[in-house]
């Protein structure tokens, strides 16, 4: 047998002679703990990314609301609790208990029209 080639067939099983000593090491010195630890981590870096997913999900599902402007009946979404503007006719817009109304600035009167015939006074 050629000492070349012991060496080539050597550099084959370095990588798992090494790995079997690095187990054999921790576990006679005790060291599961480091293990373990390393295994925790390595499931929170796996589960915290589908959890965070699930969560914003969550989030979205109970903060957006898709209703109808009350101006024009164009239909907008926004957040929950929030001030917008709607695309269409450009009136500012507050959302509240997931339902679009306008928005005044504190002291305005909002008023509807309603259209009243007209009678002569010779009627």
């Amino acid at each position: 047998m050629n000492l070349n080639n012991l060496q080539q067939n050597f550099d084959k099983i370095r990588p798992w002679l090494t790995t079997l000593a690095v187990v054999w090491l921790l576990a006679s010195l005790g060291l599961g703990w480091l293990v373990n630890s390393i295994l925790i981590i390595i499931a929170l870096f796996l589960i915290t990314p589908v959890i965070a997913f699930l969560g914003f999900r969550w989030w979205l599902q109970r903060n957006i609301v898709t209703d109808k402007c009350p101006v024009c009946s164009f239909e907008i979404t926004g957040f929950n609790n929030n001030q917008l503007q709607c695309p269409s006719c450009g009136e500012q817009l507050l959302v509240k208990d997931n339902k679009f109304s306008r928005f005044a600035p504190e002291g305005t009167i909002d008023v509807t029209a309603v259209e009243v015939s007209a009678k002569s006074i010779e009627d």
